[in-house]
């Protein structure tokens, strides 16, 4: 047991490491291979949990086909805006973005007209209308950082109304995104808003947005983004700190929040579904006042465009045409509830864990169970995988590793199947000869030959089996020291048996303990097949002679010859039993494991014949199928009786071959000589004929006679019918049959 357990351990760790260490490799070493590979995966799973209801209250007032068509072009006329965004707090906006900008004065101001020709007078600003609105309402700006230019350009930088503390930074850990410019809304916006913040946003490499920045460093100082200065606002909070670990950024932290973020201050989104997932309404449609004052009381507005000639459309895991302004939605609606997506510091460590954790898993698997059953498991298992990283992305906010478990499990999988068919083939040939030990080598050959055609399929064909069993095997197994030295004597036993049953060109079916299953004609025709097997059972009975005196030497079964000298018996003595008759043979079990096997009556009845011999105190019995088949002149039959076996209604006739005609290499089986058992079995047929005639008291005194013989060759026949002929004496029957109906099995 214990050096099963050990080469098993060694097997586990022998595929597993090595498979561990080139997945762990790629995955600390190669990450730009397999990033995109890891986040499409990860879009699957937002795609299959599909939409969830936003849990803030947030809109977007968008610039849509609608309103282009009403107003004209864009940009329009910035009273326009300053209406929709007086209209938007007079109904109880809490918090205004704009994810527009502003970077030119307003062409169409009736004060540029003025100036332009040189009118006097009173003319209006459209910029300073507008400059004012934003100044009197919840209004926060937006602008955008130049991450692409390759100098640092000196410009205005926008007002910060909160302090912005970095806490760990150094040379090593510092990732910020930084800009080398900016570019902001004319200084007569940008100056009377409470507040503003960039609009940046950093798709990754296939061009999807997965995480966006919340600040951005320019000129040594940290700016917030606009969806982060939002949520900021709302918090009322003035002192906002960056937190850094030795990786980079750890997060981001403001009174009792906390925000992780990757090493460059990006956060992972967790989007609610595809484009329009919040609430829309038209621009138009506010400044007309065509909408209801609750859908803007007390919410986050965000002033956006949708309509696809303003080239405002972003892809997503979701979707590929995606609103911009709904990013900064989904930001916002994130930060708010808390949800977001992160990758902590641990996940590195966890994402290989879990890795070899699901190699050493699947090899394990591998190794305990039948390969077939392995990969009945495996869809399950991938099953477990998703779930697992389902669970973590959207109950728990963890990003882990999405490729290298499934990766793990196909690696292992694939490197095992190669390894199993490997030792397979190597095998084949060990196989092939422990295959030929056990049965006739013509029915080998003809398996190995014919095992993907219809020979193999079950069909009906007339066979002889056989059965044997060896006696008091209850006392042997007891007296031996050693479960190894039982084996042993196992051995010593079935060799020779199974070397005589092939001799005769019989198929041995199986081994069951001590016992042994035999056929012949099957699946190849076996010329006399009766004849075979009676003279290779026959054959049996006498290799055990020279058999035990072997045993009673050998020192290995010492215990065992003592058993037997008590019980006056010898180590060995067998019972067998034969019938012939039409089976079903052929290819039988399950898809992945099957046997050539015999299964019928026949089959049945041979078992029940070998099993009588107890009850007959026979060493072999046949049925009168089997008997009607041989060449009678070659052996000394004994009728034993007449009977019903457990299950069945028809009568059948058993007997018992005592031994061949003319013995076996100069020796019989018997004590007595030839003329004695031949006399003995003479007076017996007598009487057996006196008893089926209903002449029962003749035949008691032949009975009580031949049981008075102190050679006689059988010990318990006799008892037998006495004690019928005694029943049958005292109860005369009706109609009687001759027929003894078995009970039971033996």
């Amino acid at each position: 047991m214990i050096k099963k357990i050990f080469r098993a351990l060694l097997k586990i760790f022998g595929f597993g490491i090595p498979i561990s260490l080139i997945l762990v490799s790629t995955y600390l070493f190669l990450p730009e291979y397999y990033e995109s590979f890891d986040n499409k995966i990860r879009d699957l799973f937002f795609k299959y949990r599909g939409y969830v209801k936003p849990k803030n209250k947030i809109v977007i007032v968008d610039i849509d086909e609608k309103s282009l068509d009403y107003f004209g072009q864009y940009p329009w006329d910035r009273t326009i805006l300053a209406s929709i965004i007086q209209k938007l707090t007079e109904a109880g906006a809490g918090v205004i973005g704009l994810d527009i900008m502003f970077p030119e004065e307003d062409r169409t101001s009736p004060y540029k007209f003025a100036k332009k020709f040189g009118l006097e007078g009173e003319f209006p600003d459209n910029d300073k209308i507008f400059a004012y609105i934003v100044s009197k309402t919840p209004t926060i700006l937006g602008y955008t950082f130049n991450l692409d230019a390759k100098e640092f350009v000196e410009r205005d930088t926008p007002l910060l109304p909160a302090t912005f503390i970095e806490e760990g930074l150094n040379e090593s850990n510092d990732f910020m995104i930084k800009a080398n410019d900016v570019i902001l809304n004319i200084p007569t916006i940008q100056d009377s808003a409470y507040s503003s913040g960039f609009f940046n946003n950093t798709p990754d490499s296939t061009g999807t947005i997965r995480a966006v920045p919340l600040v951005i460093k320019y000129d040594d100082e940290v700016f917030p983004s606009l969806a982060f200065e939002i949520v900021r606002a709302i918090s009322g909070v003035d002192e906002v700190r960056i937190i850094y670990n030795i990786n980079g950024i750890e997060g981001i932290a403001y009174g009792d929040k906390f925000i992780p973020t990757d090493r460059y201050g990006r956060l992972y989104l967790n989007y609610r579904g595809p484009g329009f997932t919040f609430k829309y309404i038209s621009a138009v449609d506010i400044y007309k006042n065509e909408f209801d004052p609750e859908d803007i009381r007390n919410s986050v507005v965000i002033i956006g465009a949708s309509a696809s000639g303003l080239y405002d459309i972003r892809a997503i895991p979701f979707d590929n045409r995606y609103p911009g302004v709904e990013v900064h939605a989904s930001v916002i609606d994130n930060l708010l509830t808390g949800d977001f997506l992160s990758k902590p510091a641990w996940v590195e460590g966890f994402d290989i864990v879990f890795i070899v954790a699901i190699v050493f898993g699947v090899t394990t698997l591998f190794v305990l169970l039948p390969a077939n059953l392995v990969l009945v498991l495996l869809p399950f298992i991938a099953f477990g995988i998703s779930h697992f990283i389902y669970y973590y992305l959207f109950e728990e906010g963890i990003m882990i590793n999405t490729l290298f478990p499934f990766l793990a499990l196909l690696l292992t999988k694939i490197v095992l199947t190669i390894v199993n068919l490997f030792f397979e083939q190597k095998q084949k040939k060990l196989i092939k000869s422990k295959f030929a030990a056990k049965v006739s080598p013509a029915v080998m050959e003809d398996l190995i030959k014919h095992g993907d055609s219809g020979v193999m399929v079950g069909h009906e064909r007339e066979i002889t089996v056989m059965f044997s069993d060896v006696r008091n095997f209850t006392n042997i197994s007891e007296s031996m020291p050693s479960a190894k030295v039982l084996i042993e004597f196992l051995n010593e036993y079935m060799n020779p048996m199974a070397e005589i049953i092939t001799k005769h060109g019989g198929t041995i079916d199986k081994f069951i303990g001590d016992a042994i299953m035999a056929y012949w004609n099957a699946p190849l025709d076996i010329e006399d097949h009766p004849n075979k097997a009676v003279t290779a059972t026959l054959e049996q009975l006498h290799a055990c002679i020279p058999l035990n005196e072997r045993i009673k030497k050998d020192p290995r079964f010492t215990n065992t010859v003592k058993m037997a000298e008590r019980m006056g018996v010898e180590p060995i003595e067998i019972g067998l039993g034969l019938n012939t008759g039409v089976a079903v043979v052929g290819e039988m079990g399950s898809k992945g494991r099957s046997d050539y096997t015999a299964i019928g009556d026949p089959v049945n009845l041979g078992a029940r014949l070998e099993s009588l011999c107890k009850y007959y105190n026979s060493k072999c019995n046949i049925s009168n199928f089997t008997k009607e088949r041989l060449d009678e002149s070659r052996y000394i039959f004994r009728f034993l009786d007449l009977v019903t076996v457990k299950g069945k209604t028809e009568p059948i006739e058993i007997w018992q071959v005592h031994d061949f005609v003319d013995g076996f290499e100069g020796r019989y089986l018997f004590s007595v000589s030839k003329e004695r058992i031949m006399e003995e079995l003479d007076i017996y047929h007598k009487a057996i004929k006196l008893y089926r005639d209903s002449k029962f008291q003749e035949a008691l005194k032949i009975f009580e006679e031949l049981e008075s013989w102190k050679d006689k060759t059988n010990k318990n026949i006799y008892k037998i019918y006495i004690e019928r002929c005694q029943h049958y004496i005292e109860n005369p029957p009706e109609n009687f049959d001759g027929v003894f109906r078995h009970t039971t099995k033996g």
